[in-house]
């Protein structure tokens, strides 16, 4: 776990100062796919969120978030897996924080990555989870499947803000092209 929880130091930045850095500053993002392994090391099943949305849209998303100040990426992956998949996932971080991808998210309407608050970018991580899930704060649930039904017209509908782009780029990056 991380030693930085974005409680400790108070607000990163107050909500309006947050505001004008995101309308001048790219920020940058983590994005990880969950992942259960087989035996022979290969991809069983990845979890996918089933969040609620501000707008009262129910959709599914990957594990997201920002990098804080003086944070590292590590860090901000152990952070953001633990509070999204609770303290019992065992992650297995990669010894190589090398992304299988970049997700460069725009304010663009018609982007393939948007976020309309911010211009942001963000490093995609396949994580093998080990542990048992329990998912907290603004997550409704996980659900795990299998690659072929990540890939199903539905799952990838309920997918936003380019993470079904992401989503196929990391089974295609596993070997699992569909």
């Amino acid at each position: 776990m991380s030693d930085i929880a974005s409680g400790d130091m108070g607000p990163w930045l107050s909500p309006e100062d947050l505001d004008l850095v995101r309308r001048k500053v790219p920020m940058l993002y983590i994005d990880a796919l969950p992942a259960r392994i087989g035996e022979r090391g290969e991809v069983e099943a990845v979890g996918l969120l089933l969040r609620a949305t501000a707008e009262g849209r129910i959709s599914r998303a990957m594990v997201s978030g920002r990098v804080l100040y003086h944070e590292t990426i590590r860090e901000a992956l152990e952070r953001h897996l633990e509070k999204d998949l609770g303290p019992m996932a065992l992650p297995q971080l990669p010894s190589s924080l090398v992304p299988y991808s970049v997700g460069e998210y725009f304010p663009t309407p018609g982007s393939p990555f948007h976020d309309p608050r911010q211009h942001a970018v963000s490093l995609a991580y396949v994580v093998p989870v080990a542990g048992d899930c329990q998912p907290s704060n603004d997550t409704l649930e996980l659900t795990w499947l299998t690659p072929a039904e990540a890939v199903t017209p539905e799952i990838l509908g309920d997918l936003g803000d380019g993470h079904a782009i992401l989503l196929k780029q990391a089974l295609a990056h596993l070997g699992k092209v569909f």
